[in-house]
């Protein structure tokens, strides 16, 4: 598949993931004035957050493989990674409102205030038409991050995203229901708070995957070194392009922004090169690399040393 047709799947499949987080964020905000439930505007602003991503995501995917320029001298891969870290921490501060809302109503409880009594109609249209919206974008995203290769960072958080708020929906029905069912029983002292304290196990299941997407996010944007399996499949590659030539690579190293893999070589060649036979093996590393790192780009660096210089050489 070129790049133009994965470019236009990604667009469609993100144009679809604004259209249903659109939907939800509003069914949630009006089911949650009608209801009364702390649990489900919590549900309902985090697909207002979707969309707003949804959004975002798709002007980056615009650009996320054009050439470097004299504004971005490095191209735009990094976006990508920008995207993953700001989503999470603007889910992460959508998790402390949450709490802290919650925080709040049991405090008010537990000082006597009344409490408004849930409203249980509307939550089970709400709950039906939203689950299965938030499963549909899943396959939705899914299939078009693995029918493009998948590549995309932005595919597999959107449909990481959706499942996430489909298991949210369905843990949210299943928390009320028992409220429902049971409140009038042994679940009577918990019951007018019982949302509540459903949004505090939401929060609780989707805080420890969001902080592994910033933790991911973050990472890309300080340089941090790439997977072991992704650096051990480059340095294969790279043993090919230098078995038939003199030299050696003394160094290196793999980095991922986005999308893209950046792997530079540090290679002594032994003997004088000319610039023609340097871009040579540059575009020689850059095919073997490029078999097994789709889209990877090799900084070739010609150099007696490896990634840091030995202490003695730098000027005093």
């Amino acid at each position: 598949m070129d790049a133009h047709s994965i470019k236009s799947r990604e667009m469609r499949a993100l144009s679809f993931a604004m259209a249903g987080s659109l939907f939800m964020g509003a069914a949630g905000i009006v089911a949650a004035v009608l209801s009364n439930s702390t649990a489900i505007l919590m549900d309902g602003l985090f697909s207002m957050i979707a969309f707003t991503s949804a959004y975002i995501a798709r002007r980056i995917s615009r650009n996320i493989d054009a050439a470097p320029d004299r504004f971005r001298p490095f191209g735009y891969a990094a976006d990508e990674a920008v995207f993953v870290t700001f989503r999470s921490l603007s889910l992460i501060g959508l998790i402390l409102f949450a709490c802290a809302s919650a925080g709040m109503n049991i405090f008010d409880y537990l000082q006597g205030e009344p409490i408004a009594e849930l409203n249980y109609e509307p939550m089970m249209v709400y709950f039906v038409v939203i689950g299965v919206t938030c499963f549909t974008l899943w396959a939705i995203h899914r299939r078009t991050w693995s029918k493009t290769g998948k590549v995309s960072d932005i595919l597999k958080l959107e449909s990481k995203a959706a499942a996430i708020d489909g298991i949210l929906t369905v843990a949210t029905a299943a928390g009320l229901g028992v409220i429902y069912l049971f409140g009038d029983g042994i679940l009577a002292p918990i019951a007018p708070i019982g949302d509540s304290i459903v949004v505090f196990f939401l929060c609780l299941f989707a805080v420890g995957q969001i902080l592994r997407d910033l933790s991911g996010g973050m990472g890309e944007l300080l340089g941090v070194t790439a997977r072991p399996d992704v650096i051990a499949k480059a340095r294969r590659a790279l043993r090919n392009s230098v078995a038939d030539v003199p030299g050696k690579i003394t160094d290196m190293s793999v980095i991922k922004q986005g999308r893209i893999y950046t792997v530079s070589v540090y290679y002594n060649p032994g003997q004088a090169l000319t610039a023609k036979e340097i871009d040579t093996l540059n575009l020689v590393m850059l095919a073997d690399v490029r078999k097994v790192l789709p889209g990877a780009d090799v900084l070739l660096c010609i150099s007696q040393y490896a990634r840091s210089w030995p202490e003695g050489v730098l000027p005093e």
